[in-house]
């Protein structure tokens, strides 16, 4: 026996509020919409335009310091604490819904090179120019104690920069050489040393726990297994990397900012050559940090600007500057993928959205369903001229397209005398050479 029901979905007639429009029942055949596309491309244009109009990436920006900001730190577990350390050896903790400081300590004489949270977030780790590691807790003291490091380690070489090991209580420094401590010991418990005369920045992958990354002063970046006694491998650049950063979602893969104005992602299987070359930074590129999708990363560079790249591509999607602000120092991407915060010359820490547009705060079913339509066009009609002219479209300050322009120029230049060479020359006698092999200089094992 057959039962025929009738079923009606309230959502497919009924207004959320009174002063809803009505919704009017529509038929989507093709056929009875010929004009489809050409509707489709005018709203693809005009959602593309809205971004641009509606595109103001800067939240606010946290004051206190009184030295240049040196190094920021994110929680690990709580998206509204973070932790910046500056050059007078000051190191503070913000409340970032509030944008006030919740507490304040001199932790070093001289620069605060790097901090590091611990697994469990119980203790903070400070290392500094006066050859000190010390260990603070990171819950705020009553009124009537001082602050007073629970522990305080004095190496015997200069430090420049700590990673913590994401579950282990083991931490990695960087200086002359690289060391690896545990948190209950005052000694190393292995070092780690490949002929150069020092290092600058080392980090812990976030998948593969036990390798590590570092940035030389002889231009190399060297891989460390700390279940080794001695470096994996490493590859010789042109320039100096100054920073370096793990992909969290790839095991494989980390980006290092350099000197020569570029960024570089490499995978560690194939280091020879580079994977991609990201451009479009006009001086160097100061720190480097990957979202938590491991898709895009930010990085900040002495030209004064913020610059946000997709991993596969090689020119940014996004750039971010304003007037006051000057040389940034330190870059972090929030861990819910929504923020990007950085530190700069001029003693501010500023707050900035990761998409430009985005609106902030709880957004209704039907605006929710609007905008994922808008994306959806948008994507659709990428490549149509228009539309990818407007999305392009950035104005940047005029130091910025003076030096863009100078150094497209001086690109042009030598890849037009690389060509007239090759052309006037026997066959063989220039061989090609790609961007991406350009940047390096070998490879050791």
């Amino acid at each position: 026996m057959k039962v025929k029901v009738l079923s009606r979905n309230p959502d497919e007639y009924l207004r959320e509020t009174k002063r809803d429009i009505h919704k009017v029942p529509r038929n989507y055949d093709p056929a009875l919409h010929p004009f489809e596309a050409s509707r489709e491309y005018t709203r693809a244009l005009n959602a593309v335009k809205l971004d641009r109009v509606f595109a103001k990436p800067f939240i606010g920006n946290l004051e206190g310091h009184k030295d240049a900001v040196s190094c920021m730190c994110k929680h690990p577990k709580r998206l509204q604490i973070l932790l910046s350390g500056a050059f007078d050896g000051e190191v503070r903790v913000w409340n970032l819904p509030q944008r006030t400081c919740e507490r304040s300590f001199l932790a070093h004489d001289g620069n605060v090179r790097g901090i590091a949270f611990s697994p469990d977030a119980e203790n903070i780790i400070t290392v500094g120019d006066d050859k000190t590691i010390k260990t603070w807790k990171s819950a705020k003291p009553d009124e009537d104690e001082e602050e007073e490091p629970t522990n305080t380690i004095i190496s015997k070489t200069i430090i420049t920069g700590i990673t913590h090991h994401r579950t282990d209580p083991t931490f990695a420094t960087c200086g002359e050489v690289c060391n690896l401590w545990e948190e209950t010991r005052n000694e190393p418990i292995r070092t780690f040393k490949w002929g150069v005369d020092s290092l600058h920045d080392v980090k812990f992958n976030q998948v593969q726990t036990n390798l590590l990354a570092a940035c030389a002063s002889d231009r190399s970046i060297i891989l460390y297994d700390t279940r080794e006694v001695g470096a994996l491998r490493r590859v010789i650049m042109k320039l100096r990397a100054n920073r370096l950063a793990w992909n969290p979602m790839e095991a494989f893969t980390f980006t290092c900012a350099s000197e020569d104005y570029n960024l570089y992602t490499f995978d560690t299987r194939k280091l020879r050559t580079p994977v991609n070359v990201h451009m479009d930074h006009v001086e160097a590129v100061t720190d480097v940090d990957y979202s938590p999708t491991g898709r895009e990363f930010v990085s900040g560079s002495y030209d004064k600007s913020i610059r946000i790249f997709e991993i596969n591509k090689g020119h940014s999607r996004e750039v971010y500057h304003t007037r006051r602000m000057q040389r940034l120092t330190s870059i972090a991407w929030s861990l819910d993928n929504k923020y990007i915060l950085s530190g700069s010359d001029e003693m501010n820490i500023r707050v900035w959205k990761a998409r430009a547009s985005e609106k902030l705060g709880v957004l209704k079913p039907r605006e929710k369903a609007a905008l994922n339509y808008a994306e959806a066009l948008k994507e659709k009609f990428a490549s149509h001229p228009q539309v990818r002219r407007i999305a392009r479209h950035r104005q940047v300050p005029k130091h910025i397209l003076n030096a863009a322009s100078e150094i497209r120029r001086i690109r042009e230049k030598s890849k037009r005398k690389e060509t007239n060479r090759r052309i006037h020359s026997k066959k063989g006698d220039v061989p090609f050479v790609s961007e991406r092999q350009k940047h390096v200089v070998r490879e050791d094992h």
